[in-house]
């Protein structure tokens, strides 16, 4: 009854995260604990060598997640939604949407994905002294000018896939620091776009003549726990189409799954971090000085907060995992036996834990796509095993998890070993870890840091951004974001901490040299398997 309550008196929060492969909406009580859930599935489809989404797929998903939220409430409480006290957008980062004056689309939405701005990534690092990777919203624009694409000339607006749907509630051309330090670089100081970069970009382009700067068409920042406008009347009937929701409710600053990964795990201050393992992986360590120098294998993005942050980023994590597990329940299906795809997933992932810590000659690579840490712009699935190989499905489960995280390693190697950055723990949420044990216990192992999991991590980015939305709504306008998720959330709860195990570790430092040694065949496959 007293959920009731806190949903009839608009009391409740929700969070709306797209992913890569699901869109998920979170509904939390009073004592911010997810109370309903709702997702849809999508997936993100290759058309002219561009990876992307259309506005309808963002459209119809928006409203099936939140449909079959409101659907679970129904259900679970007999209620329906009016009210709440806010709701928060996320979105996987970087990308780039461009819109003209009157608000059409330009171009395809090309996500974070498509590793086709080499040239433009290159030449910002260099111009900046700041690394820019590929997948940034920047590097993208400056690829579309150097291709003198038709369309960069009639640029009024561009955003992210976060900033674009709450653009679409409210009216409002906005973005949280974390989102949009994935776009363009942040000084520190200011918690605001670098006004040097800004200058030296003006000065790449000052020939072009663009009735537009980028100053001019970036979102404005607007920092965590301030309103980022209302719901209006067109957006109530976007999100919910029946009419039930009620217009005028406040929205969060739309937020990236990096800043959302960070709150959903605490990880905000110096010393903590965060792996988020999905469709991609990436590790996020808050940091408590500058880097020595320049890493193309590390980016540098910030907390909802401001605060700066080193992050390496892989495209690349569960697909192929993902693809061999499907291939193992239509085997069973040809046989009569239909496993519950948890129970099936639970079962493979426990069943590595009986394999050769170094997986005995085994070696997987699960570039499903370009992946920028290692040099790729394209991928091939492969699956390489030395004649003499244990090959059993032991062994090959602990290969593809191994591989959803050896991309990472070489990254955080760089970061935990040549820069000496130190983390007391990391914490790990997202699909790799809701099985038990098993992700957590091997990533541990594989970057020699202690990897805790929380009750919560199944929720992932979607409570994350549920808590930024309550956060906004809380009553002490004063109190911090460090201090909010300290006292009021997660005091609450419970997290188990796993330690490297030396033989996972030996064991994975081994599979990763033959990793990086069977790159050389996933490039020779690359370039001649079309």
């Amino acid at each position: 009854m007293d959920i009731v309550k806190q949903i009839e008196s608009g009391k409740t929060s929700i969070g709306i995260e797209f992913g890569s492969t699901r869109i998920k909406a979170v509904m939390i009580g009073e004592d911010y604990s997810p109370i309903a859930s709702g997702t849809h599935d999508w997936q993100n489809r290759l058309e002219d060598g561009i990876w992307t989404y259309t506005a309808e797929d963002i459209t119809l998903g928006l409203q099936d997640a939140y449909k079959n939220l409101a659907d679970c409430v129904k259900k679970e409480y007999g209620v329906s939604i009016r009210k709440v006290a806010a709701i928060g957008i996320s979105a996987m980062m970087h990308g780039y949407l461009a819109f003209d004056e009157n608000g059409k689309l330009l171009a395809p939405f090309r996500t974070w994905r498509n590793t086709i701005t080499g040239e433009a990534a290159k030449a910002l690092t260099e111009a900046f002294g700041f690394n820019i990777p590929q997948r940034w919203s920047i590097a993208h624009l400056y690829q579309a000018v150097l291709g003198g694409e038709s369309h960069v000339p009639d640029i009024r607006f561009f955003t992210t896939l976060a900033g674009y749907v709450h653009w679409q509630l409210t009216g409002e051309k906005v973005l949280g620091v974390g989102d949009a330090s994935g776009m363009f670089p942040i000084d520190p100081d200011t918690h605001d776009y670098d006004k040097a970069m800004l200058g030296k970009f003006s000065e790449l382009v000052a020939d072009k003549g663009f009735a537009w700067t980028l100053a001019d068409i970036l979102p404005r920042i607007i920092p965590a726990g301030e309103s980022a406008g209302t719901l209006t009347e067109a957006g109530a009937k976007l999100l919910d189409p029946s009419g039930e929701l009620e217009a005028g409710i406040t929205l969060c600053a739309p937020e990236g799954d990096a800043g959302t990964g960070m709150v959903a795990t605490n990880s905000i201050a110096p010393r903590t971090g965060n792996v988020s393992a999905g469709t991609s992986i990436f590790a996020m360590a808050v940091l408590e000085r500058n880097l020595s120098k320049v890493h193309e294998e590390i980016d540098i993005v910030t907390t909802p907060c401001g605060d700066p942050v080193a992050m390496v980023h892989c495209n690349n994590c569960t697909t192929d995992l993902d693809a061999w597990v499907k291939m193992f329940a239509s085997a069973l299906k040809t046989f009569g036996v239909d496993v519950p795809k948890s129970e099936l997933y639970d079962k493979l992932y426990a069943a590595a834990l009986s394999a050769p810590a170094d997986c005995g000659g085994l070696v997987s690579c699960n570039y499903f796509s370009g992946e920028h840490v290692t040099g790729f712009t394209e991928g091939r699935p492969m699956l390489i095993r030395t004649p003499e190989a244990q090959f059993d499905v032991s062994t090959l489960m602990r290969s593809l998890i191994y591989s959803c995280m050896a991309t990472l390693k070489i990254g955080m190697d760089i970061l935990l070993g040549e820069e000496k950055v130190e983390l007391d723990k990391l914490l790990a949420h997202g699909g790799l870890f809701k099985a038990p044990v098993v992700g957590q216990r091997f990533l541990a192992s594989a970057l020699g840091v202690p990897v805790a999991v929380m009750e919560s991590a199944g929720e992932g980015g979607a409570w994350g951004i549920a808590l930024l939305a309550a956060f906004t709504a809380r009553e002490n306008k004063a109190q911090s974001l460090a201090d909010f998720l300290d006292e009021q959330v997660f005091s609450r709860f419970e997290s188990s901490v796993m330690q490297p195990d030396a033989d996972d570790s030996q064991g994975f430092a081994a599979y990763t040299e033959r990793f990086k040694a069977g790159l050389a065949a996933q490039r020779a496959a690359v370039e001649a398997i079309h």
